[in-house]
Order: structure tokens, then C-alpha cells, then sequence
């Protein structure tokens, strides 16, 4: 299983940190491997890598040195690869810093890459000593600055296992000067062993990933053996791990340091984040705290911003560039749709001027249920719970699919208690960590629960699991009972209005070690949920173009060119009373490209629209959609074919265009007049009576109250954004053209803009819309044409289009053989199991086959392990219960496999499953219909 992640350009692998407190013998150069030059760019010099072997204390270190040579002296960065990794996966970020003016020295860690040596797991002898030794290699090197002999001008940066070893240098070795350490560990021990239960997944995966317990230190297998085998850590292991840990020199660490966590990180999640900036900011350090869209359960690395960010820190506090700009005190990256083209999430940054900390400014939420419940730890904590699959990672991973508000987190009946919000009137942004104080009790000494705050929707079916994180917890003494506080794992999420929280206790969890024997926990509720809300934290707006202010008088200007040319009495077609119902109907449309007698902009286009449809106008860059949109509002002449509006041709100045509304390509606003001023004075300019503007019913669908009556400077993005859909909509046009609407909007204002066109097609009336977004195109639109290069490709119902809906893709981390590929296919519910590149194709059937009386959890699955008779009872009732996070399709009022239910099966076959998903959404089709030219 491969473990790499991105480093700083790509954060790559863990790595655990700890350092050293001297740094005196001599390193040995035992060979120069020759030297290496990078192709130079336009405007940067060739970079040139020497790469030697450094033998220190007996250990042989492969490392590579890049500068781009001369005289000058310049800083110098120590670049640590991740665990499992080597210095080839830093070797790009090197090249871009020397680029950048600094001389950079990577190394394989012991045990890693050509390295030689046991891996320490950043043990402060071993890899900690390891780091002074090469700084003091650098503070002989001519082209390296010094702040004072031996002491060269050093910063250093690494993702995971190479982000601890950088914190862990700046606590043990007073030469480090700045720190950029990223999707890491402050304390190891709390990060295997979070509230003294095992982490046994990601542990083992650690083990694994190293090359086996041989390559470790004896002292580190033999406490992982004796872990994993009692499924307890004890005081000896936690000792070990906090020894080898950043917090274990918290007190040292006194540099500045520029924190990078994962959000989406089961292993280290954002806790251990803020655990470090406390420590090193009371130390007097400047600290700031980048929350990334990625992490160790996948997701977006930010590689490129966040290269950007650590280069300008090291500018900043290595070169002593004080005009350089380090970014905000703390920044979150929020994530809201697909990109259509690479089906990438969108990333939009919110920041705030100062870290808010985990518990900024809580909101406290009253939950219902039953006060007590009670519910059992099963013999074997047999089948258990999942929330995140470590190992999953990439852009399939588990923690992705949450992000974009899909569900696939399982919980079993009668293994947890669940605790119910009202549903909230106004939407909530959670950032940071809910806590809540139970009454625990048990039938054992010891309970361990996991807690977790689902986001479920309106119907109370569909729940998603933010980040698929959960805390576990440990009670000891619980038979007598006792009052816990459970903080809950930091996440930043927005929940919708109309949706509420779910807090979930279960006694299982895939991912951690559970007490084997049975139990019954019954836990009492205490207190009201309190969520930190971090007000301070703000999504920036998109910043406005320059026609946003020239505009409006333009506007103005042309809507009077266009009254005076409606004016005119010019020959047209005469109406088609057939067609008078239809709100749109093209026929064989064409428009070539101006000087050209052959190039098309469009081509034999021919569509129709019927009334209450909203319409989705998808195709790549220069498919031809403007085009069709500028020929439709009559700006432009088609050079064949014709247009027709509830069967009136459309010409320039055509009386029934005054049926038409329109948003292209945004509009621009007076910035000192109110919204209704804005409205009022555009109204005016097209010289219709004031009683036909439909001022209030407009407003009232785009949904801005009392923001009305304020100056548009004041407006935000989306509310400007709202207020040109208002404006298309004056007069409550019969057919709404929107192009692009929802441009420079965060995820929560998308949404408000797919609420408004639903809402007016609602109606009666019709939309076209013109988007990018696929995923809130196959959200608001009925029906769809799909164009490229001018023609048209595919048109019909959304649903239609996208096809295929019984069909999973399951990505394989290896290859499997033939009999378990058969075996998957022998799944109840199962139609078919085909192999593809790296995948199965999994066709679910559309009404299960289970055998007579048989539910679908009563018959396991071949080879996978038989269940007791109340194992299968838990089975049978998730397979039918509310808990599976995703929706259950239904033929005939029959239940069918779901993609959580598929998900354990495959697990308990030992599929290797790398990620789990729709194979074919609206993005696939898109790809698929234009053969990828996006």
C-alpha cells in the first residue's frame, strides 16, 4: 500500500519527529555521486544537485545538495520526505527553492531509501542527532550564509514524518532559524493512542509502510507487538512515543513556524495543530496555522499554494524580506462543488487576523432523544462501525466524498446511542470542536466509546460524517458510572438551514482496538452540545472586475440603444401559432466566426425548451454556448437556421424578447445607490411602465429582505450576484438566461443561487443556465444540451444523460486475482463485478436476490466470516435502517444494496479498496459526450 503524500509540493509521507541536543563529531563524506543541473527556466538560474553519501555515527545518509552556484551566500533549507518515502520525493521543491535564491540539502532518513540504519521514528540519538550533523555540513559549505561560524542561516520544512523531524530540530538545535512543518504530529503517543485507545489501522499501516517491524528499533516492534496484541497501549508505549515526540521539547521550540495541517487526517487531525501553535507561541514565536483541504485520508494537497506560503515564511524569516507577504494569522481552506474539467473539489480560503483556537465563541445546541440510552459493545466488537478507512487516500478518499456532502459512514442498530438537534432555522458554520459532557456507565471496568457529530439532512435519511473523523474515548471505572466531557474532532464545516446535528456514541469503530468481550454501555446526556462558530474566520469575496463600476452607465446607454431599436418597424417572420406555448425552440442554427467562409462558432444547432424546465447549456471553452445565448437575446444575427420565442422569430429589437430575461457575464451596479435604487433606475432606462417592473415579486425570489435598502458597496459577492438575477428577473420574464451565475460565489452562496433558479422555474416559467459547475448543474437542472465545438453533442433529461446509476467504481490500491473478483460478483445485491484499469466496475442489481424469507444482511458473504445469529440481526437491521449514509435506492418498493453496505462487504473480503464512488456523475458523462476536449 502505497502511503506517499504530497511533500511541501507534494507534503509527502509521515515522518515523527524528536531531536537532539549536540552535534559535534565529524560527518564523513564517503562519495560524491557528481553533480547534476536542472533545466533552467527563463528567469531563474540552472540549478545544480551534487548528491553524497554522509556517513554519521555508523549510519550511512544518502543526501542531495542543490544550489544554483557562485559566490554569494544565501540561506539554506533542510527538506525532510515522508515516512516510507526518500529525498526523491522532495527533490522537485528543492529545485524550486534553490531557484528561489537558498542552497537546499535533502537526506533519506535512516531505514529509508539508500539510507542505512533502523527506523527511530525521529528518535532523538538516532534522526534528530542525524539533522545537527548535516546543519553542520552546511556551515561549511562557501555559499551558505552564517549567522556566526557553525551556525548557518537554516530553515526546514517536510510533510508528516519529515513536518515532526523539522519541529523536533528546532526544539533540540538552537541553529534553526524558521519552520514550515506540514500535516504532522505534536504528540505521537496522543496521535496512535488518542484518549488511551489504539489507533490499530493506522499503526499497523505505520509498521507496514516501513518495511516491517525488522526495520525498526527493537524497542519500537516489540511495543507495537505488545500493542497490537493486547489491544491496549500501556504506560511504557506512551512514554516511548512522547519521547520521540515535538511536545516532548515543547518548552525549546522558539522559532518562527508556519503550521500546515490536513483536514482531512485521521492520523494527525487538526488537534495536534493546535496543540503545537499553544505551546510554541507561549514560547514568544510567531506562529501561524493553515488549515489545507487534504491530508493523510486524502483529499487536495493545496501543493502549489502551499509551496508558495512556505517559500514566502522562509523569505520573510530567513532573507529578512520584510516586505514579503506571509498570509493571515490563520487560513481554512472550504470546499463546495467539482470542477468540471478535472473533477477536482473547489477550494475557496477563508482566513482570520489571528488563530481562533478550537473553542472560539460556541454556540450551544439542545439535544433530544431519550436522556438515557443504552446499547452494546458486541463479543469481538464484531462488526464494527466505519468512519474512515486509513489508507484510502487520494482524490477517492473517504474524507473527500464528505467534503462534497456525500455519506458513506456506517453505524450498526443497538451499538450506539444517538442525541438529536432541532433543525436549524439559519445555516451553521462549525470550526473547531464540539464537546458535551455524558454519564457513562457500563456492565465492564472499562468502556470505550466513539463520539461524532453527523450532519443529517431534511429527511433525517441522508447524514454525512464531516471529514469521517471520530473521537474515541475511554472511560476506566465506568461500572460504577461517571460524567465525561467528550471533545469532539475539530473540523471546519458548513451545515444548511433545515438541516440538524446528530451526536453518535457507538462502541465500535473499523479503525481502532475495541474490548473484545460483550458489554452493554448506557450513557446519559448532560449537556447541550456546544459548537465553536469562529465568527472571525470569513470567506473573502471574489474580487470585483473594473467594468463592475463603468458598467452600469454603459448599461444604461445600451438599454436605451436597444429601446429605440425595438422601435422599429423592420420585416420579420410571422409568428408559429403552433409553437406559441414553447418557450424555446432552435432550429439548424449556425454562425460562423467574422473573415471566416468555413469556421463555425455554431453549427446546425437544433433544441427545445418546454415550460417549468431548467435547462443546463454545458459544453467546453469555444463550444459555442455564448454564442447561442448573445444569437438568442437577439445581439447578434444567426447566418442560418432560425430562433423562436414562444414562436415569434427573434431579430434584433424583437417585441417578444421583452418575455426574455437575462444575466451575461455579470452586471454592474451604481455603488452609492441602494439595491432598489439600482433596480428602479435600470427599469427606467428600458422605458416600460413602472407597474410592469414586478419589483417585489422578483426580490422576494432572489430572496436579499432588508439588504434592499443598503448601498451595494456594502454588498458581498453573492449578494451583488443576487441582485443581477433580481435584475434579469424584473418584469418576471417567461424565459431566464443565465450565464455563468454563480462566478466568484463561496459554496453556501452557490447553493442560495440554485435555490433562486429552482424556486422561479418553479413557477411555470423557464430557465437556461450556462455553467461550469457540474455538480449544481446535475443539482438544479431538469434537462440538458450538451454542445461542442459548435454542435450539438447529446440534449434530453438530466437523468437520461447521465445514465449508469447502478454502477459503482471501486479503485483497487493492487491488483486482485480472478476467484475474488468472482467473489464480489457473488455478492447478494451484486448483478455484476468487471475488471477495468486499476478498478472494478461493480453493477448493482436492481431488486436483490437474496433467497426466499432471506434479508440482506441474513445470507453473508462466500468467504467472507459467518455471523452469530445477533451479528447478523445488527446486519439485517442497518441494511434497513436510516444509519447508512447513503440513500438506499428502492424497485418496487424493494431495498437494494447501498455503496456503505457494498463498502463492508468488500472489506471483509480483504478487497484492497482505494477509493469508492459513482461511476458515472454528471462530470463523467460531460468527459465522456465531448471525449474529454474540457
Amino acid at each position: 500500500m502505497d502511503l506517499r503524500l504530497p511533500g511541501l509540493q507534494g507534503l509527502r509521507r509521515l515522518q515523527h519527529p524528536r531531536r537532539w541536543l549536540a552535534a559535534t563529531a565529524a560527518v564523513v563524506v564517503l562519495a560524491a555521486a557528481g553533480t547534476w543541473t536542472a533545466a533552467a527556466s527563463d528567469t531563474k538560474p540552472p540549478v545544480h544537485q551534487t548528491d553524497r553519501t554522509m556517513a554519521i555515527d555508523g549510519v550511512e545518509l544518502d543526501t542531495s545538495y542543490f544550489t544554483t552556484g557562485g559566490s554569494t551566500r544565501r540561506p539554506a533549507v533542510l527538506l525532510a520526505h515522508g515516512f516510507g518515502g526518500s529525498k526523491e520525493d522532495v527533490r522537485k521543491e528543492a529545485e524550486d527553492l534553490a531557484g528561489d535564491g537558498y542552497a537546499v540539502l535533502t537526506w533519506s532518513a535512516r531505514g529509508f531509501g539508500k539510507s542505512t540504519g533502523k527506523i527511530g521514528l525521529n528518535d532523538p540519538s538516532g534522526e534528530v542527532k542525524d539533522v545537527s550533523k548535516l546543519i553542520d555540513w552546511l556551515a561549511k559549505q562557501p555559499d551558505v550564509e552564517l549567522d556566526k561560524p557553525g551556525d548557518p542561516r537554516v530553515g526546514m520544512a517536510g510533510g508528516s514524518y519529515g513536518g515532526a523531524i523539522s519541529l523536533l530540530a528546532a526544539g533540540y538545535d538552537d541553529r534553526v532559524d524558521a519552520i514550515a512543518p506540514a500535516i504532522t504530529y505534536w504528540n505521537l503517543a496522543d496521535a496512535l493512542f488518542p484518549n488511551d485507545v489504539f489507533k490499530k489501522l493506522w499503526a499497523g499501516i505505520f509498521i507496514n509502510s516501513g518495511g516491517g517491524c525488522a526495520k525498526f528499533e527493537p524497542t519500537l516492534c516489540q511495543m507495537y507487538d505488545r500493542v497490537a496484541e493486547s489491544g491496549k497501549p500501556d504506560a511504557q508505549a506512551r512514554a516511548l512515543l512522547e519521547a520521540r515526540s515535538p511536545s516532548a521539547v515543547a518548552a525549546r521550540i522558539n522559532v518562527p513556524t508556519l503550521l500546515l495541517q490536513g483536514q482531512t487526517d485521521s492520523l494527525f487531525p487538526l488537534g495536534q495543530a493546535d496543540a503545537a501553535e499553544k505551546a510554541i507561541r507561549a514560547n514568544g514565536a510567531p506562529v501561524d496555522v493553515d488549515w489545507i483541504a487534504g491530508g493523510h485520508d486524502g483529499g487536495d494537497m493545496e501543493t502549489s499554494r502551499v509551496q508558495g506560503r512556505v517559500t514566502s515564511w522562509f523569505d520573510r524569516y530567513l532573507k529578512d524580506d520584510k516586505n514579503t507577504d506571509t498570509g493571515p494569522a490563520f487560513r481554512v481552506t472550504r470546499t463546495g462543488g467539482v470542477d468540471s474539467t478535472d473533477g477536482a473539489a473547489l477550494l475557496r480560503g477563508a482566513s482570520g487576523s489571528a488563530y481562533p483556537g478550537l473553542e472560539s465563541d460556541p454556540r450551544a445546541f439542545a439535544l433530544t432523544g431519550r436522556r438515557e440510552q443504552s446499547f452494546a459493545n458486541p463479543a469481538g466488537a464484531s462488526p464494527p462501525a466505519i468512519s474512515a478507512l486509513p489508507g484510502l487516500g487520494g482524490t477517492g478518499g473517504l474524507s473527500q466524498l464528505s467534503s462534497l456532502g456525500i455519506g458513506v459512514s456506517l453505524d450498526f442498530p443497538g451499538q450506539y446511542a444517538a442525541f438529536d438537534s432541532a433543525p436549524l432555522t439559519t445555516g451553521l458554520r462549525v470550526t473547531g470542536s464540539p464537546t458535551v459532557t455524558v454519564h457513562v456507565k457500563s456492565t465492564s471496568d472499562d468502556a470505550v466509546l466513539f463520539g461524532k457529530v453527523y450532519d443529517v439532512g431534511p429527511s433525517g435519511t441522508q447524514q454525512v460524517l464531516p471529514s469521517q473523523l471520530v473521537t474515541p474515548l475511554r472511560v476506566e471505572g465506568a461500572k460504577s458510572g461517571k460524567d465525561v466531557t467528550i471533545t469532539l474532532p475539530a473540523i471546519d464545516y458548513d451545515v444548511q438551514s433545515g438541516h440538524h446535528l446528530r451526536l453518535v456514541l457507538a462502541s465500535t469503530d473499523l479503525g481502532y482496538a475495541s474490548p473484545a468481550a460483550p458489554a452493554t454501555y448506557t450513557v446519559t446526556l448532560k449537556s447541550d452540545l456546544k459548537v465553536p462558530t469562529a465568527p472571525g474566520v470569513t470567506t473573502a469575496a471574489a474580487t470585483l472586475p473594473s467594468w463592475v463600476w463603468w458598467f452600469p452607465l454603459a448599461g444604461v446607454a445600451i438599454a436605451v440603444a436597444l429601446l429605440l431599436t425595438g422601435r422599429r418597424r423592420t420585416a420579420t417572420a410571422p409568428p408559429a401559432p403552433e409553437l406559441a406555448e414553447v418557450p424555446l425552440q432552435i432550429t439548424d442554427l449556425s454562425k460562423r466566426y467574422a473573415k471566416s467562409a468555413d469556421r463555425y462558432a455554431v453549427r446546425d444547432l437544433s433544441f427545445r425548451v418546454e415550460k417549468g424546465q431548467v435547462l443546463g447549456l454545458l459544453g467546453p471553452n469555444g463550444a459555442g454556448k455564448t454564442t447561442t445565448l448573445r444569437m438568442l437575446m437577439g445581439l447578434i444575427k444567426p447566418d442560418a437556421g432560425e430562433i423562436r420565442v414562444f414562436g415569434h422569430a427573434i431579430r434584433p429589437g424583437a417585441p417578444v424578447l421583452s418575455r426574455v430575461g437575462a444575466f451575461v457575464e455579470g452586471a454592474g451596479f451604481l455603488p452609492h445607490l441602494s439595491g432598489r435604487e439600482n433596480l428602479e433606475l435600470y427599469w427606467q432606462a428600458t422605458g416600460r411602465p413602472p407597474e410592469d417592473a414586478h419589483l417585489a415579486e422578483a426580490l422576494e425570489i432572489a430572496g436579499l429582505g432588508d439588504a434592499l435598502a443598503r448601498a451595494v458597496r456594502t454588498y458581498s459577492q453573492g449578494m451583488r450576484q443576487r441582485l443581477a438575477i433580481a435584475q434579469a428577473m424584473l418584469g418576471l420574464p417567461d424565459l431566464l438566461i443565465l450565464d455563468e451565475p454563480t462566478n466568484g460565489l463561496d459554496p453556501p452562496q452557490i447553493r442560495e443561487m440554485r435555490e433562486v433558479m429552482i424556486r422561479y422555474a418553479a413557477a411555470g416559467r423557464t430557465v437556461i443556465v450556462s455553467s461550469h459547475l457540474l455538480a449544481e448543474v446535475e443539482q438544479s437542472c431538469t434537462h440538458l444540451v450538451v454542445m461542442d465545438r459548435g454542435r450539438l453533442v447529446q440534449a434530453g433529461p438530466v437523468a437520461e444523460i447521465i445514465g449508469a446509476e447502478d454502477t459503482l467504481l471501486v479503485g483497487l490500491a493492487t491488483d486482485i486475482p480472478e476467484p475474488l473478483v468472482e467473489k464480489v460478483a457473488a455478492l447478494p445485491g451484486v448483478e455484476s463485478a468487471t475488471r477495468t484499469e486499476g478498478a472494478l466496475l461493480v453493477r448493482l442489481s436492481a431488486a436483490p436476490q437474496w433467497g426466499a424469507g432471506l434479508h440482506p444482511s441474513a445470507a453473508p458473504p462466500q468467504s467472507a466470516p459467518s455471523h452469530d445469529g445477533a451479528a447478523d440481526e445488527q446486519l439485517q437491521a442497518a441494511a434497513h435502517s436510516g444509519t447508512l449514509a447513503n440513500a438506499t435506492r428502492e424497485t418496487d418498493g424493494t431495498e437494494t444494496l447501498t455503496a456503505a453496505r457494498l463498502l463492508v462487504e468488500l472489506v471483509r473480503l480483504e478487497v484492497p479498496v482505494s477509493s469508492l464512488g459513482p461511476h458515472r456523475r454528471l462530470e463523467d458523462a460531460f468527459l465522456t459526450l465531448i471525449g474529454g476536449s474540457a
